[in-house]
This record gives structure tokens, sequence and C-alpha cells, in this order.
């Protein structure tokens, strides 16, 4: 008998994987110990549960294509199917149930099946051609629904949404219209099935937070087939006054923002508290007169409660301080000046990351961010 073991919220649960019997080929290979009923009692580890999803084994199903090979046997080798109901047509077996099993549960599974059969039932079972991801995308995104992902696609939407590689959380939250300004970066929770017969799950928590600030790549895990991903809502809307703040003894004398984009000097740049939009495009040499566009500054902020927000601005270097028109930053504020119609059509095929000067975090969360906001 071996035993897997793995971390779920905050526990360890045993995961007997014993010898497979030919009656019941899902029962030995059940993975989890938490059941669905389970899931409102349980509580997730704000860092332990995220490794898990990394760590995830891939779980075969209906529109998998797989490639079955014998090391003894070359004629029986060949291409399989998961049919929708779940089995495959194998030789010498006939109809076999893989559904809801990781590859290397399946490989166990036939090969016990092949040993009444074969003397050497030693095979190689990989995939070939992956299913399209079905995932649901719920709570705080502006299009709140299920969404089919693949390995290559452009979306046709007002905002592309481009894929390439196995489809990330990002990737769904921006396919689902990106994040709502209630949306809570720190508490976003994806539920995901366990191997095994039954419906098993389990929840981890991911800080999107961290993955904005610090870069961590944990907090963007890859997606499997029927991950539910949900972003729940802040449970007060920050409002702040950063003049009011910038005069009192609690407010820092300095901050430091970033100003990307069609600017002299992009880069992050320390300016004094509460300096308003305009002056921090100054402070970074200006805009690039004919390559800025000037009718449209965006302006992204991460608020404390986790919210985040994405305002747009004109350029008028003669405004005064204004909320609505030239408001004050804060520190870790974004602002981006994009290209002009001109300059992309200068830059022919630019990178879409072109104005964000390199810096990832950035982008990370531009493409989280709505277009509505």
């Amino acid at each position: 008998m071996t035993s897997l073991r793995v971390d779920l919220v905050g526990k360890r649960w045993a995961l007997p994987l014993l010898l497979l019997s030919l009656s019941s080929p899902l029962a030995p290979l059940v993975a989890a110990e938490l059941r669905p009923g389970d899931l409102a009692q349980a509580e997730m580890a704000p860092g332990g549960s995220d490794g898990m999803l990394q760590d995830d084994a891939y779980i075969l199903g209906a529109g998998d294509g797989l490639s079955l090979k014998f090391l003894a046997v070359d004629d029986l080798s060949g291409s399989l199917d998961i049919l929708n109901d779940g089995t495959a047509s194998l030789p010498l077996l006939g109809s076999v149930r893989l559904s809801g099993l990781t590859l290397s549960q399946a490989s166990l599974w036939l090969e016990s099946l092949y040993r009444k059969q074969l003397q050497r039932p030693d095979l190689q079972l990989s995939v070939v051609r992956p299913r399209p991801l079905r995932i649901a995308v719920v709570g705080e995104v502006e299009r709140p629904g299920i969404y089919t992902l693949t390995t290559s696609e452009t979306s046709t939407a007002e905002a592309p949404v481009v894929i390439s590689g196995p489809p990330t959380l990002v990737d769904a939250i921006q396919k689902a219209g990106g994040i709502t300004s209630m949306a809570n970066l720190r508490r976003v929770v994806v539920q995901r099935r366990l191997p095994g017969a039954d419906s098993r799950f389990k929840r981890a928590r991911v800080d999107l937070l961290a993955l904005v600030r610090d870069g961590d790549q944990l907090q963007n895990p890859l997606l499997f087939d029927g991950d539910t991903i949900k972003l729940e809502r802040v449970s007060e809307q920050l409002v702040s006054n950063s003049a009011e703040m910038a005069a009192t003894t609690l407010a820092p004398k300095a901050i430091t923002v970033n100003v990307v984009g069609e600017v002299k000097a992009p880069g992050r740049l320390q300016v004094p508290a509460s300096t308003p939009l305009m002056q921090a495009i100054l402070a970074a040499g200006g805009v690039e007169t004919w390559r800025a566009k000037t009718s449209r500054l965006e302006l992204v902020r991460i608020n404390r409660n986790g919210s985040a927000m994405r305002r747009t601005y004109p350029l008028d270097f003669n405004q005064g301080v204004s909320i609505t028109k030239n408001p004050p930053l804060v520190d870790g504020d974004t602002v981006i000046v994009n290209r002009s119609r001109y300059a992309i059509s200068a830059d022919a095929i630019g990178a879409v990351s072109t104005p964000l000067s390199g810096l990832v975090n950035v982008l990370t969360l531009f493409r989280l961010l709505d277009n509505n906001n």
C-alpha cells in the first residue's frame, strides 16, 4: 500500500492508494476526504493552501486525447479518446472508465486490468490532446459566468484576451471582463474537484495582491477543467481624502509611484506626498509629444481594503488639484500614459506591454482591471 498525503484547508488528509480491484476501478482511487457539504465549514489557511494548486495532478475527463504505449507488446499501442460518458475503448478490454483519474492512477488501473491478459502489462499513458477547460468565474467580475479556455486563443471582444499556453487564474478573470472596483484582491477562492468517483472538492485562497506587488507566481495558478473562481466583495469601500491625510503627522513626507508608458523617463519615482497626477507626469520628464495619448491618462490604485480601481483623466497641466480631474496620488499608485493612434501605427506590431516599460507586476494588475472602472 502506498500513501499519498495532501495539505487541505490547514489539515493533513491521508489518501490511501490501494492495489486496484477489477470490480471497482474508482473506489480505491478516491483522492480526498473533504466532501461538498464540508466546504462551508472548512477554514482555508492563507499561505499553505496556495501551494496545493500548483502541485495538483491533471485529472482525465471527456474530450482528452491519450496515447497508450505498451513496452512489451507494441501492436496494442495506439491513441485513445475519452468519450462523453468518461470511458475509452481499449484493445482486449473494450470500454474502460478513465474519467476522474489522474494519469498515474489510470496507468495503475489499466495495468491491473491487462495483467489478466498479458504477461508483461507494463505501459505508458500520456495526454497528447488536452480538452478545453470549462471554468466558472463568479463574484466581483464584470461578466460572471462559465467560460471555455484553451491553450491558444484570441478573443474578438472590445478588450481582446490573448492566451498562449496553459490558462491561468489571471487569464480567466480577464476573460470574465476583469474585476470590479469592489473586488477583494486578498481573498480570491479557487474550488477544485479532486480525483475519484465521488464529487469531492478542495478550496484554496489566492492573494492577488501578492502577485501584483511581489510577483508571487504561486498566486496565479494553472487552472483545471471544472474549477470555480470566486472573487469576494470587500467589506467596505475605502474612502480616503489624501489631501487631509497629508496634513497629519501620520502621512509620509514622500511616496513612491510608477509613471510608465509614453513619458521621457518612465519608471518608479519618489515624489512628495499628495503630489497630483499632472505633477507626477512632469516629474517623469513630461509626455512624448507625438506618441502620447493625452486624452486618456490612466490611474491604477490598490486600496488598503484589498480593492482596486482604474480611472482615466485627460492631460491638462493647467488643472489645479481636483479629485475628478487631477487627483492627488498615494503611495503605490501607477500612472499609465498610453500610445496615441499614430504611435501605434508607427510601431507596426508592437507588444501589448510596451507602454508598461517592462513592469510585469503592473501589467498583471492592468489585465485584471475591467475597462469600466
